[in-house]
């Protein structure tokens, strides 16, 4: 059937659309759901970077207010308006806290920053909302808000391998600082007085930053892991040497206290993997003992950034439980891996075998019939 002029009538969306609304919307919240779980609140920006469409080298240039970001993201206006609206939907089917974050750059003007000019104040306000959960305390809520109100730290990038010019003075040197789209020398960022402290001495560090009124986070980009690494910080001379002679004189005392914090950590570690094993069987009653106990040692390996170490882990949270156990099931009993191999993107390949993990969780939440 054809209009008068011969066209054909508007459709509403097809299938194929409804389907892919679907998985975006899926995507979204399995995301949301994975950030509230490991960092106790949840960000826009942090959902597109988990969802792959924010490389770390284009947030990194916005953070430093080089760029807007939405401008230079290869994501359509269509996908990222769908994503913010499943995130507030998401967010009041949970009942969670909304919060304002401001964002500022990372240099000397800490200038504020867009996600783009062409988003009205009421699209800015929503990609700058973070939600927390309900039951957060008030206490809780106030250390928030308070960090998310923080202007962030001054920006150095480690430059002593390559060279550069300083967009001031043409003159070059082993650290810049981005001001805008200026890449400025430490002398014309009126940086050049600070000391150079190489990381490596957490205590030393943390107690030099600390005490110096002016400092700055050395970073360096490396791209065969294709993230930003610290590799120092920029600290008053005075303040550094206040804190060396600090972390002299209290030496032999954080020496005889490092057995003792080593054996607690140890029996920590230990009594977390028993009781994430418990809590895993406890919703879980099929799942074999074995396997159970390896998802446990997995999800909470020190250092690991895994679930079981969240906060939301560590009080052993039903959610939390249920991501490592699904994570555990993607490897081990499904062709996920296989998939990936083959270059199908993560997302997609989490879609392709979204059957198989809730056959296994089906299996495993049936309590069996026979000890």
């Amino acid at each position: 059937m054809f209009t008068s002029r011969g066209r054909a009538p508007r459709r509403g969306p097809t299938e194929r659309t409804m389907r892919g609304q679907e998985a975006l919307k899926r995507r979204v919240v399995d995301a949301a759901n994975a950030a509230l779980t490991q960092t106790g609140h949840v960000a826009p920006v942090e959902i597109v970077m988990r969802l792959g469409w924010l490389p770390p080298t284009l947030e990194h240039e916005w953070r430093n207010g080089e760029r807007e970001l939405f401008a230079h993201m290869q994501i359509s206006v269509e996908k990222l308006r769908a994503c913010i609206a499943s995130l507030d939907e998401w967010a009041k089917q949970r009942g969670l806290v909304s919060l304002e974050a401001t964002y500022v750059a990372r240099s000397r003007a800490h200038q504020p920053l867009r996600f783009s000019s062409a988003l009205s104040d009421v699209e800015e306000r929503a990609w700058r909302t973070h939600w927390t959960a309900a039951d957060a305390s008030p206490k809780q809520l106030e250390k928030l808000q308070q960090k998310l109100e923080k202007a962030p730290d001054l920006f150095c990038v480690d430059a002593r391998d390559f060279g550069w010019t300083c967009g001031e003075c043409k003159d070059t040197g082993p650290f810049y600082l981005r001001d805008g789209n200026k890449t400025l020398c430490l002398a014309c960022a009126d940086l050049d007085h600070l000391t150079f402290l190489p990381a490596g001495d957490a205590t030393l560090s943390r107690r030099a930053k600390a005490k110096s009124k002016l400092s700055a986070v050395v970073m360096r980009f490396v791209r065969s892991r294709k993230r930003w690494e610290r590799r120092g910080v920029l600290v008053e001379a005075d303040a550094l040497a206040a804190a060396e002679q600090q972390c002299i004189d209290d030496a032999p005392e954080r020496a005889a206290r490092k057995p003792m914090y080593a054996a607690r950590r140890a029996r920590e570690d230990a009594l977390l993997v028993d009781e994430f094993q418990a809590a895993v069987l406890r919703l879980f009653p099929s799942c074999p003992k074995d396997e159970a106990r390896e998802i446990a040692e997995h999800a909470a390996e020190r250092h690991s950034g895994r679930v079981g170490r969240s906060a939301a882990g560590r009080a052993l949270d039903d959610d939390a439980i249920t991501l490592a156990v699904i994570a555990s099931i993607r490897h081990r009993h499904t062709k996920y891996d296989d998939l990936l191999m083959r270059g199908v993107e993560r997302f997609d390949a989490r879609d392709r075998i979204r059957g198989d993990v809730d056959d296994v969780l089906r299996r495993w939440r049936a309590v069996r019939a026979f000890p």
